[in-house]
């Protein structure tokens, strides 16, 4: 016990110590839970409190620049005037102090021009790839960053078990954020986080389609279950929607013409986004998408959602359905399919009909490359469904 009790926000497993550290219920909008816990990687109370005193320490200053993201900076004024101490750089004729901005401020800054209207995925992923930034090398001014800095950093996220894909977004993160920032206030700097080794291919795996036999497995148990998460399955199954776009959809986006066929409306709502501006678009619903929509459409609750028990918050709670959909998979799918492997099964499901290219594009909110694919509206329904109906008969 007296172990324990040495070691501050700590608790002991099989005799190792975690820290543990509760989320300011102002912060918890921030972060996917209310509180922080991980594995100190000891048995020894000495250092089990040396290092959930420094992480507690790392918490308390990088909360309080998020407590102050909405909070104009203390001195502000004097920066605009030009006051600077001894030893400071300053450029240009008014005086622009260029070692005021630190990274935490570069992200505020970032946040606040540029994240407007956006999600809290966007904002999410700025505030966290920063703070592994000052976990790593210390919040800084944002001149004050070296090769050995962004080095250490690309260590400790190869430390962390970070594939290389994962390694890639955040220093993209890292590196708007500075170059944004850099570019607001008038500095000139090489960012350091830039062109920094490491193997993007590390830890990466190429995600598999669902063979057809497969799919046709999966569709027959949503058929014999007929619940809300077998519907959902079934609709994502025949069309290759993203999961998010179709867990977020409401029962008026789900049309039924005068000839009795069914079409899904994907556009953002302000519960859930859209990946790209090319992901709005219309969906035929065909085989098992067409039998989800209709049992969706009897089984209206009155929330307008399509399917409440992810939306019971104002964001859809794609996580959530993701990781309850794919444990139930399993059994069912190729090791590493996930749900989202549907969607490289309809891409492979079309090319096996020959459908173009582009067509392709519309159906799954791909991107088009080429200038001239931005022009018009795109191909009208009844093309649409004519593919995606020869690619679900023909897999049948």
């Amino acid at each position: 016990m007296s172990e324990y009790i040495s070691a501050p926000h700590t608790f002991t497993k099989d005799g190792i110590f975690y820290f543990r550290r509760r989320v300011p219920v102002e912060l918890r909008r921030h972060y996917s839970s209310p509180k922080i816990s991980y594995s100190l990687r000891t048995r020894s109370a000495r250092v089990a409190a040396a290092r959930a005193v420094r992480a507690a320490s790392q918490l308390d200053e990088y909360w309080y620049h998020l407590r102050c993201r909405d909070v104009d900076l203390p001195g502000k004024h004097m920066l605009r005037l030009g006051v600077a101490g001894p030893g400071q750089q300053q450029v240009g004729g008014g005086g622009v102090n260029i070692d005021c901005m630190s990274l935490s401020e570069a992200a505020v800054t970032y946040l606040r021009l540029k994240g407007d209207g956006k999600g809290v995925t966007f904002h999410r992923a700025a505030e966290r790839a920063c703070g592994y930034v000052i976990d790593t090398c210390g919040d800084k001014p944002l001149v004050s960053y070296t090769r050995s800095d962004a080095n250490a950093f690309r260590d400790a996220l190869l430390a962390r078990g970070m594939a290389g894909s994962s390694i890639t977004r955040v220093f993209g993160t890292v590196r708007s954020i500075i170059n944004f920032a850099a570019n607001e206030e008038g500095i000139e700097l090489t960012n350091p986080f830039g062109k920094v080794y490491y193997d993007r291919s590390a830890g990466v795996s190429d995600r598999k389609p669902i063979p057809v036999a497969a799919i046709r497995t999966v569709q027959a148990e949503c058929y014999r279950l007929d619940d809300e998460m077998r519907w959902l399955v079934a609709l994502v199954a025949d069309t290759g929607m993203r999961l998010a776009e179709a867990a977020g959809l409401l029962c008026e986006d789900i049309v039924q013409d005068a000839d009795g066929k069914f079409t899904a409306r994907i556009t953002p709502h302000p519960w859930r986004r859209l990946k790209t501006a090319g992901s709005t678009r219309e969906v035929p619903l065909i085989g098992s998408a067409r039998w989800a929509a209709e049992r969706l459409l009897e089984a209206q609750d009155g929330t307008g959602f399509a399917f409440p028990r992810y939306n019971k918050t104002g964001t859809t709670n794609a996580n959530a359905a993701s990781a309850g959909l794919n444990k139930w998979l399993k059994p069912y799918v190729p090791d590493g399919a996930t749900l989202h492997s549907f969607r490289h099964s309809m891409r492979d499901r079309l090319r096996a009909v020959e459908c173009p290219a582009d067509i392709v594009d519309q159906i799954g909110g791909w991107q088009t490359e080429g200038v001239g694919h931005g022009y018009g509206s795109g191909y009208p329904i009844a093309v649409l469904r004519k593919w995606i109906d020869l690619a679900v008969s023909r897999s049948a």
